[in-house]
């Protein structure tokens, strides 16, 4: 049974007003409405023209329409097959969704707004994202002071596992570079917080205490961020004491309270140990000049050993006052690990030193303070016995031939003597006329 609206309208009329049928086409962005809605499938018709059915990954995209849908709303989607086996138009929900979301991306770009992405991918160069199939890559150096990723010696292997682990994360972004025709964009999170940054930086001031978190630890010091900032705990602010290596005082991730020390443009110099008394502040009361320490030898220098007497207080002993030999290098008279005790000799608060002696401690030190060196001296007493011993040796043998050359003397003049002795009875002999004459002396004076 038909109801007639109108009895003058003929069928050339109804043939006119009636919409043109058009079959969908391929690729083509089409509006239908929800037949029926499940968890993975999708069933839409087309403007009574077709059925069209969405199913699997393909209803998945990244505003969750999906999660939304009832039966009798619209819903756009896109066509990627004209006709299955069962005589349906083959239809994606997650295409529809990448159209709209690239005009998203498009008006993002051009008002220079901040968009919210998650992190689908890394390698050394950085980070990606996947959003309804269009693909966006993040540089290392377009990271933010909070994930940039600091290793020593800028090591690849390293760099990628610290990336790694920030799939998943969250982050703010700003979109720096956008070609729809390549399907490639470049994105920025620095630059999505840059505005922050500048506006906390401006906040600052020399001597301001903040609460950070540790996003890096290098050989030289220990990067921390705080409000979009990054600034660096030089080796040298760590601790009070010497710090070799900075990884035994913080690690990634760890939340410290920093104290900003220098402000120079966007470089923030940050220090950790003066949120402490200094120890320095009163140790000339604690170590005064002539007192004897007890330490532990910690480390060796090219110009002596240092000396922990407590936690952030080292000494040094310098070459000079090692020992009363010679001293070149520190560790042929000492050892790491050593207790030794040593007498303080100098202190400058300022430059937190204290000067150590171990010589000044020796029983000998005035006798032999300008003496020379032990082993010297007992060489030079080994070489006088040496010289006095050649000396005996040659004066043993002059002192014989000298006795051989007093004996043939004394021989040669013993028959000299013996000749003398026989001459002398014969010069006593008197002439006869000597003997008249005594003979008359005689008488005259008698």
């Amino acid at each position: 049974m038909f109801k007639i609206i109108d009895e003058k309208l003929t069928m050339d009329d109804l043939l006119g007003s009636s919409q043109e049928l058009t079959k969908p086409e391929l690729g083509s962005v089409i509006t239908g409405t929800v037949v029926s809605v499940s968890k993975n499938k999708l069933v839409v018709d087309l403007n009574g023209v077709a059925v069209g059915i969405a199913s699997g990954r393909e209803t998945h995209d990244s505003f969750g329409t999906m999660d939304d849908l009832k039966e009798g709303d619209e819903v756009k989607t896109v066509v990627i097959e004209e006709e299955n086996e069962d005589g349906m138009v083959v239809l994606s929900l997650k295409k529809a969704s990448q159209a709209t979301t690239w005009d998203k991306f498009e008006k993002c770009y051009k008002d220079g707004e901040i968009i919210e992405i998650s992190v689908t991918e890394a390698n050394k160069g950085g980070l990606l994202i996947n959003v309804d199939g269009i693909k966006g890559f993040i540089p290392v150096s377009q990271l933010a002071p909070v994930h940039y990723p600091r290793v020593e010696d800028a090591n690849t292997g390293q760099i990628l596992t610290r990336l790694q682990k920030l799939i998943g994360v969250k982050m703010n972004v700003k979109i720096i570079n956008l070609d729809r025709e390549t399907g490639k964009m470049i994105l920025s999170e620095k630059s999505a917080v840059e505005t922050d940054a500048k506006k906390s930086l401006g906040d600052l001031k020399v001597g301001t205490r903040v609460k950070g978190r540790v996003s890096g630890v290098v050989k030289f010091g220990i990067f921390v961020t705080f409000n979009g900032l990054e600034g660096l705990v030089h080796i040298s602010e760590i601790a009070w004491g010497h710090v070799s290596n900075p990884h035994q005082y913080a690690k990634n991730g760890d939340e410290v309270e920093v104290e900003i020390i220098g402000i120079e443009g966007e470089k923030l110099s940050l220090s950790m140990k003066r949120l402490i008394a200094d120890p320095w502040s009163e140790i000339e009361n604690k170590y005064p000049i002539g007192t004897k320490v007890r330490g532990v030898i910690n480390r060796f220098s090219a110009f002596g050993a240092f000396v922990q007497l407590e936690n952030d207080i080292n000494g040094l002993i310098h070459l000079s006052e090692i020992s009363n030999q010679k001293v070149e290098d520190p560790a042929d008279f000492l050892k790491t690990g050593e207790e030794v005790e040593a007498q303080v000799i100098n202190i400058d608060r300022d430059e937190h030193r204290i000067g150590l002696s171990l010589k000044a401690l020796s029983p000998h030190k005035k006798a032999t303070a300008k003496a020379k060196p032990v082993d010297e001296q007992v060489e030079e007493q080994v070489e006088k016995k040496e010289e006095k011993k050649a000396e005996k040796k040659e004066e043993k043998p002059k002192e014989e031939k000298e006795e051989v050359k007093d004996e043939k003397e004394e021989k040669e003049e013993k028959p000299k003597k013996k000749a003398v002795a026989k001459k002398k009875p014969a010069a006593k002999k008197k002439s006869p006329a000597k003997k008249k004459d005594d003979k008359k002396e005689e008488e005259e004076k008698q």
